[in-house]
């Protein structure tokens, strides 16, 4: 019997090795009959998979026997799929041609510069994020967005407490407190989007990403003289838009989110909903997170109304709810004494609402409201010390924007409300304050020749109880021309 069984054994392994097929081919492309290189070959419904070389030259091995589907991908070019009876008759290399694969390119509209002129045509210097770079940063970091940003040229993202893992961003070198983030066009966190502000803000509901390299005060006020952030949300379309996304990590985290957008008729919703996790990780075992502890909780609504073509409105509510705590890891873990008592804890909530409504006067002009209304709750300990305060803050803006063919205004003016209590948790002086902020704008960007382009702003805040401030911005560009 056991000589039948070894037998038996040998038998089926020689028919596995035997049923190990190569197959051979070179890809090319079908119009100009060139080599292809970097094209993924992969036979569908397995990991074999290759590329192919600069010759156009790929091997793929371990082919089992029968009827097997290999796929041929490149960007650029259409998608192919062959089948193949293995083992084949000929072994010799195949041609497999690829056909160039004509896409139409989206409109790409960059909202930051309030600008109705191509980038080409104005002297702002603007980076562009787009959604495949998202999909990708957002698989890679699904829960917030420093990878993002800190993979962007001029960016340097600053860990500002490295047990809480808080992060700044600096543009060109300047303190991050003059790096103004928006959502939408709104200041969110109402300014104070530096530190957890840049944990909290997962990317899989942002369509595109628009970063300001310079000063852009005349618009956006003193907290935008490095620069600004404006991260763009995705708007409903009439196809229905459905997605979601899990991520764990070695690192003890765990990421849940998900995103619904849909366009019917004269109304659409887009709704966001996150859950994001992460166990106290201390890989290097020194007795200190290297990973803060913390849970957190989003949910972003958003509705959009459509008037008719000149007319439209949407209103969305933003909330994030988070407790995070990072030092010691006995302490972490409940195990804390006179020797591990060190720890850093946050402990947020946030609610904001968004409210903008835009009118097209005409071809050349249109009209924009925005509102905003915030709620920051924030509590922070460290050991002897706690601190506890609440920052109310409203934002309301009036817009108006006139294109002519050489010349383009933009004029507006907005109300900041801001007023922050601090609760009563030692005997040191209450930091209590309420500040209201009058400001008014306006810039033109102008078109002298084909090659240089002017742009200017002045705006002013007003600040009860301080003053006013006056602010003035010049840019211009030049544009080389050849034949």
């Amino acid at each position: 019997m056991k000589k039948i069984l070894f037998v038996s054994f040998f038998m089926t392994l020689n028919l596995c090795v035997y049923a190990q097929n190569t197959f051979k081919a070179v890809i090319k492309d079908s119009e100009k009959k060139e080599p292809l290189m970097g094209v993924t070959a992969q036979v569908t419904g397995t990991t074999i998979a290759t590329i192919s070389d600069e010759n156009g030259h790929i091997i793929l091995t371990g082919i089992a026997n029968g009827l097997q589907e290999i796929q041929f991908s490149y960007i650029g070019f259409a998608q192919r799929t062959d089948s193949f009876n293995f083992p084949l008759e000929d072994t010799a290399p195949i041609e497999i041609l690829l056909y160039e694969q004509s896409v139409d390119l989206e409109e790409i509209v960059i909202s930051s510069t309030r600008s109705t002129r191509t980038i080409q045509n104005i002297p702002t210097r603007i980076e562009f994020i787009g959604s495949e770079e998202l999909d990708e940063k957002g698989n890679m970091k699904a829960g917030d967005i420093r990878m993002l940003l800190a993979e962007s040229t001029g960016i340097h993202v600053q860990t500002t407490s490295p047990t809480s893992a808080n992060a700044s961003i600096r543009i060109q070198g300047l303190d991050g407190r003059y790096t103004q983030i928006l959502k939408d066009g709104f200041p969110i966190y109402s300014g104070a989007s530096s530190g957890l502000g840049l944990l909290q803000i997962p990317p899989l509901d942002l369509k595109q990403v628009e970063v300001i390299k310079g000063s852009t005060s005349t618009l956006y006020g003193g907290g935008a003289i490095a620069g600004l952030v404006n991260l763009i949300s995705k708007t409903p379309t009439e196809e229905r838009d459905l997605r979601f996304h899990l991520n764990g990590t070695s690192g003890r985290g765990l990421d849940i989110n998900g995103f619904y957008g849909q366009k019917f008729k004269k109304i659409g919703t887009t709704i966001f909903a996150s859950h994001n996790r992460n166990g106290a990780y201390d890989p290097a075992q020194i007795g200190l997170s290297a990973i803060p502890q913390f849970e957190r909780y989003v949910l972003n609504p958003k509705l959009f109304v459509y008037f008719n073509d000149k007319t439209k409105m949407n209103f969305g509510i933003n909330t994030t709810i988070e407790n995070r705590l990072g030092g010691d890891m006995l302490y972490i873990k409940g195990k804390g004494d006179n020797t591990h008592q060190y720890f850093e804890e946050n402990k947020t909530q946030r609610y904001s609402t968004q409210f903008v409504f835009d009118h097209t006067v005409n071809e050349n002009s249109f009209v924009q409201i925005k509102n905003s209304v915030s709620y920051f709750n924030r509590n922070t300990a460290i050991p002897n010390y706690e601190f506890e305060g609440t920052q109310t803050a409203t934002f309301t803006e009036a817009s108006y924007t006139h294109s002519k063919e050489k010349s383009e205004w933009v004029t507006g003016v907005n109300i900041w409300t801001d007023n922050f209590k601090e609760k009563q948790m030692t005997a040191f002086p209450l930091r209590d304050y309420n500040q209201t902020t009058f400001g008014a704008f306006v810039q033109n960007s102008f078109k002298a020749t084909d090659w240089l382009q002017l742009e200017t702003g002045l705006r002013t805040d007003y600040v009860i109880d301080y003053g006013a401030v006056f602010c003035q911005e010049y840019r211009h560009c030049f544009r080389l021309l050849t034949d």
